[in-house]
């Protein structure tokens, strides 16, 4: 076996038995164990499986693991090589590697399944079929176009994401082409378009995938899987590396890696498994996951040794009670299994519950909010807006940028891709190669040296001032100079020193795990991107009937789905949470939607079990006076002709297009010119003040107030704000006196307003996926 592991990526390699450099001294398997609470202590110490931890959100599930794995190793009963933990994602996997190398547990192979599945692929395939291992496809989508093309189907290029994810789901719940619709049937999942075509999709991808030599992520476990079926002795050689098991997330197994997990530990009983995760986070069951495997772990085992994590360590007891009152509402067999949390905290503020007339206030004030809070000292990195859906992250983009808050949008361009990071790394390691660097020769530590380097690009400690660009560059410098500090503080308290060649080791291997380090600005995200990670302060936004639960949600178990959705939303929150809903999607829409049902008797005022009325504490905040004061009620009628208004720009200016326009052509043309005024200061288009059809609709009421003003559409708070005192003179037939904006400041209307306004009461984007 030690040719195996000095040849055998995928399965680990030989032994560290030097854990650090210097003087360093290893911790005792003790001293791994100081700090755990009862329940952690007991996954810790629990070394010979099958174990199952059942750990609620924030009740520190990957200290328990990571620590139980280590203390394995320190106390000789783990060789480190024998070791593997998989999880879902590389920034987990990532995480989890760097915690192991913190507490001495070096060696110990902690990956992705896709990850660990390939690199055996890679490693077997010459001998078990024969030839170089066939290409790995990245990305399906354009082979699902091109297999759509062969079906005579015409796809519009928004379906061909809704397609992948089907080729997707029957890959991984194990369903052959012939069998899709039949198992669409029997799920009772709705495809996006007729079964027996997306079953000739399907297969026709199969095809061009072996016409060309390719295979794709859902094939690495299909394949690795089957050889491990089919060569007892391959299957034997694996089982006699590896003999402990972790499974971290095993709520989020599919048919397909529990297939392949089983082959990885055998029937003999020899390998030694536990699987840690919670029913109540299974959120992404439209990829294949299912918690069926987690909850009826003790029956596959019934030896196996169960602990319960319900100590909260992330929330306040107030976050905490309203995340016990969601699942308490809960049915079904997940349900069943739910875990009441105690949170472990000093007492917080109450969630705040804020309704909005309509989504671009609901944006504006949420951005007021974050205003408010970094002015209290909370960092913005430490901030998150989450949504159901990636299309709402646009309006809190823009409501954002307007106050010149930084953000950052989570799945966008990846950390270490960035240029500006790309050459910092190239930077560090040149230094880190240079004897006696003159850059960092005189710096008194590892983050000081970092600085350093980095001034050599003009990197200063003082972030710039405004937004944009230059702005986002500091933000990514600065990110690796606080790594650098985290970096540095955690080497010490295990007896390591941190030097610069030892930074940037982290940095490469941060990079090939994609585990970011945090950027210095508030994040957007939806709520299924937000799994994982957690801040001070979270604001759950679009929470209406439509949006959570989803239109597409039909089902019992799928509108459970939803509610499990947002108790992650709601367990990102450390210690401020707002909640907040729109009734409209457009200024001046109707008011039609209502607050999502899973609040219910939760909050205050609404009927159902658990209501508080606290005098006010948690209790439904009205959004502005603005909002109030352009309320509009009932249908749009025609000014002139009283007929019902349904087109959007007709909406806009509250006549039909034939019915005569009371426009004040003066007005309309002074007003043209000051937004060209306006518009060159800032060095943007014109409709980015106002469209022509608001000045129309301006030009039209002609207005005396604000009040009367706000009522327009296309006329938000934000807007009123900036330019409401400039209309109000024009109108008032005063010239106002043009004053330059600073750089960048830009107010926008939401994109597509007119067609926003049309789609008032169409169906919502498809969910995240």
């Amino acid at each position: 076996m030690e040719g195996m592991q000095d040849d055998l990526p995928g399965l680990g390699g030989p032994s560290r038995q030097h854990h650090g450099s210097g003087d360093f001294a290893p911790l005792g398997a003790d001293a791994v164990l100081a700090g755990l609470d009862p329940e952690q202590r007991a996954v810790a110490t629990a070394l010979h499986g099958p174990v199952c931890v059942l750990a609620g959100a924030g009740t520190g599930k990957t200290r328990a693991i990571t620590h139980r794995i280590a203390y394995g190793v320190r106390s000789g009963v783990y060789h480190p090589a024998q070791v593997l933990a998989v999880t879902f994602t590389a920034r987990a996997a990532g995480e989890m590697r760097g915690r192991l190398r913190q507490l001495g547990a070096e060696g110990v192979q902690a990956r992705t399944f896709h990850s660990a599945a390939l690199r055996q692929l890679q490693y077997f395939w010459p001998r078990a079929i024969g030839g170089d291992v066939p290409r790995l496809l990245e990305r399906k989508v354009q082979l699902v176009a091109e297999a759509a093309g062969r079906s005579g189907l015409r796809v519009q290029r928004t379906e061909l994401r809704d397609l992948t994810a089907e080729v997707e789901w029957a890959k991984v719940t194990q369903v052959v082409p012939d069998d899709y619709p039949a198992a669409v049937a029997k799920s009772a999942r709705e495809a996006p378009r007729d079964p027996a075509e997306i079953s000739r999709v399907y297969a026709a991808y199969e095809q061009i995938k072996r016409d060309r030599g390719l295979i794709d992520f859902e094939d690495v476990l299909l394949l690795t899987a089957a050889i491990l079926e089919d060569r007892p002795e391959i299957a034997a050689q694996v089982r006699s590396q590896y003999r402990h098991f972790t499974v971290d997330e095993y709520q989020d197994v599919s048919p397909l890696q529990q297939r392949l997990l089983e082959q990885w530990t055998g029937s003999d009983g020899g390998a030694s498994l536990c699987v840690v995760g919670d029913a109540s986070q299974t959120i992404y069951s439209f990829t294949g996951a299912t918690p069926d495997y987690l909850l009826n772990f003790r029956q596959r085992h019934p030896e196996a040794t169960l602990v319960k994590l319900v100590r909260d360590y992330r929330s306040t007891p107030q976050v905490v009670h309203l995340a016990n009152g969601l699942l308490s509402q809960a049915r079904g067999e997940a349900a069943r299994h739910r875990l009441e949390l105690i949170s472990q905290r000093e007492a917080g503020p109450e969630p705040v519950y804020r309704e909005y007339q309509d989504e671009p206030t609901e944006a504006e004030s949420t951005a007021r909010l974050i205003r408010d809070l970094l002015g209290t000292g909370v960092r913005a990195s430490e901030i998150a807006v989450l949504f159901r859906t990636n299309s709402q992250s646009e309006v809190y983009e823009q409501a954002l940028a307007d106050l010149g808050i930084s953000y950052q949008l989570k799945g966008a361009e990846r950390f270490f891709e960035r240029p500006e990071v790309r050459e910092a790394g190239v930077l560090l390691k040149g230094a880190a190669r240079a004897a006696d660097d003159p850059l960092t020769a005189g710096a008194p530590d590892l983050a000081a040296q970092v600085r350093a380097v980095l001034a050599t690009r003009g990197f200063s400690a003082t972030a710039p001032a405004g937004s944009g660009a230059v702005r986002e560059r500091w933000e990514s410098l600065n990110a690796l100079v606080r790594l650098a500090e985290e970096f540095e503080a955690a080497r010490r308290a295990v007896g390591e020193r941190a030097d610069l060649a030892a930074y940037v080791a982290e940095l490469d291997a941060r990079a090939a795990a994609q585990h970011a380090p945090a950027v210095e600005g508030v994040t957007l995200a939806s709520l299924h991107a937000a799994k994982g990670l957690e801040w001070d302060a979270v604001f759950l936004v679009g929470l209406s009937e439509g949006t959570l639960p989803i239109i597409y949600a039909k089902t019992d178990e799928q509108v459970e789905e939803e509610r499990r959705l947002l108790y992650v939303g709601v367990t990102r929150a450390r210690r401020f949470l707002t909640l907040s809903w729109s009734l409209s999607r457009s200024p001046g829409g109707r008011a039609s939607r209502k607050p999502t049902r899973f609040l219910d008797g939760l909050r205050p005022g609404s009927s159902g079990p658990g209501a508080r009325t606290r005098g006010g504490r948690g209790g439904v905040e009205p959004g502005t006076e603005r909002s109030a004061a352009r309320r509009v009620r009932g249908p749009v009628k025609c000014r002139v002709c009283d007929r019902t208004l349904t087109d959007a720009v007709e909406r806009k200016l509250r006549r039909c297009e034939g019915c005569p326009s009371t426009m004040d052509e003066a007005l309309f043309e002074r007003l043209r010119e000051w937004r060209s005024a306006r518009a060159k200061e800032q060095g943007a288009p014109a409709y980015v003040v106002f469209t022509d059809a608001t000045l129309t609709a301006i030009a039209e009421d002609v207005p005396s107030s604000l009040a009367e003003l706000s009522r327009i559409s296309g006329v938000g708070a934000m807007k009123l704000d900036k330019y409401g005192s400039d209309v109000l003179l024009l109108c008032a037939g005063e010239s106002p006196e043009l004053v330059g904006e600073p750089d960048g400041e830009q107010v926008q209307d939401s994109p597509g307003d007119e067609a926003a306004e049309q789609a008032e009461n169409s169906p919502e984007n498809s969910p995240e996926k």
